[in-house]
Order: C-alpha cells, then structure tokens, then sequence
C-alpha cells in the first residue's frame, strides 16, 4: 500500500511529466507558426516567381504547410503539418489560425527534395466551410486547382479562379502551381489545444472572434505584408 507522503511525491512527478508535455507540444506548435511565416514570406519574395498579388487579395483564407515530407507515416505518399488563417466577414484584419494536417495524395516533389512547402488560397465560402469539417478531400469535398504564378494572364487567372481552392508548392527552390488532388486535410485537434490551451474546433478558431494568441505573429504579419487588411 502507499504511504500518503509516496502518493503525493508520485503525483507531483506525474503532474511535473504532464507540464513538460504540454510545453514541447506548445513549443512545436510555435515553431510551426515561425516557420509557416517564414516560408510564405519566401515564396512571396520572390519576384515574378510567386503568387500574384490579384489573387492573394481575393482569398477568403490561406493555409501554409512548411516542410510537408515525402513518405513519413503515409507509404507512398506524404505528410505534412501546417496552419490556416482567415480574414474576418469585413475583410478588416487576418483571424487567429487553426492548426492543420495534411497527407495522401501526390504534393509533387522534384527529384532528390524531401521536403516541400504547400500554400493553399481558399477563394470562397464554400472552400471555407469545408477547412471546417473534421476531414475533407481536395478535388472531392472541395474543388482544387493549381493556382497561376506571377505574371499571370486574364485568362489563365479567370480559369484558376472557378476552383474553390488554388494550391501551389515549393521544393528545392523551386515554386509552381500544383493541383493536389486525393490529398486530405483535417483538424489538428492537439494543436489546437496546445495552442490556446483548451479543446477547441475550428470553427470557433476561424468564427473572427477568437482571440490571437502571440505566437501566430509570424504568420500573421506575413499575410499582413503582402496582403493588407482592408482588401
């Protein structure tokens, strides 16, 4: 039988394993946040080869996975952890994000990558309800289409613009506009909650009201950068 004075001391390491556990899930969380700026803010920097300003401006949210891996868990295919952040109804400020997964499908990674970096542009409302579901399929549950890269023609634009989400990936350099069909998203739920330090769906994260939590300030302040508030 334990003493209570042995009770106590084990429920103190127990508590102090959980603590520590919940701060590496927080710091991992931060770091997805940091390098999801820090990737978006590259793609956008470079001239002539990244998204157009015209199309950014129009996008109701953006998903940006940094790193996205080539075979990881999911044989055969890939597997990738990122973010998504919407602008409020009024278009007036970029909201707090939600923490999302991706894998399946086929991202495109050139020859010799192991990594690639994967930014979606969700153009509508409907492309915005389905980041609210548990799990979705792109090309299934929602339309996808490789989005145009730089210079764009009208016609090239007005084409990309039917889909209800343009995709675009960048490996070794390298950045283009990718369809990604049969890949998924869903919620990540743990995330979530490592970030705002309770369970939370994404609904409520992307409703606008949700408070940002200062670690998605680099993130954030990419979007704001390149596609101000206001448009």
């Amino acid at each position: 039988m334990k003493t209570p004075l042995l009770a106590a001391f084990l429920a103190a390491i127990a508590a102090g394993g959980l603590q520590a556990a919940d701060e590496k899930d927080t710091a991992k969380v931060e770091k997805r946040l940091a390098d999801a700026g820090t990737a978006f803010t590259e793609i956008m920097a470079a001239q002539d080869k990244n998204i157009p300003g015209s199309i950014l401006d129009k996008a109701d949210c953006v998903v940006v996975i940094p790193g996205m891996v080539k075979g990881g868990f999911i044989v055969g295919g890939q597997v990738g952890k990122g973010a998504v952040s919407c602008r409020s109804a009024d278009k007036s400020m970029w909201g707090a994000p939600a923490m999302i997964e991706m894998g399946g499908g086929s991202v495109g990674f050139q020859i010799g990558a192991s990594e690639t970096d994967v930014v979606m542009l969700v153009m509508n409302r409907k492309g915005m309800n389905s980041l609210l579901k548990d799990k979705f399929t792109l090309g299934g549950d929602a339309s996808v289409a490789a989005g145009p890269v730089g210079r764009a023609t009208t016609a090239e634009t007005d084409a990309a613009l039917h889909a209800e989400i343009l995709s675009y990936s960048r490996s070794r350099g390298a950045f283009a506009g990718i369809a990604l069909k049969g890949s998924t998203l869903k919620q990540d739920n743990e995330a979530n909650e490592a970030l705002y330090g309770k369970r939370m769906e994404a609904s409520a994260i992307l409703s606008g009201t949700t408070a940002v939590p200062p670690s998605a300030a680099p993130l954030l302040n990419a979007l704001k950068m390149y596609s101000p508030i206001g448009k």
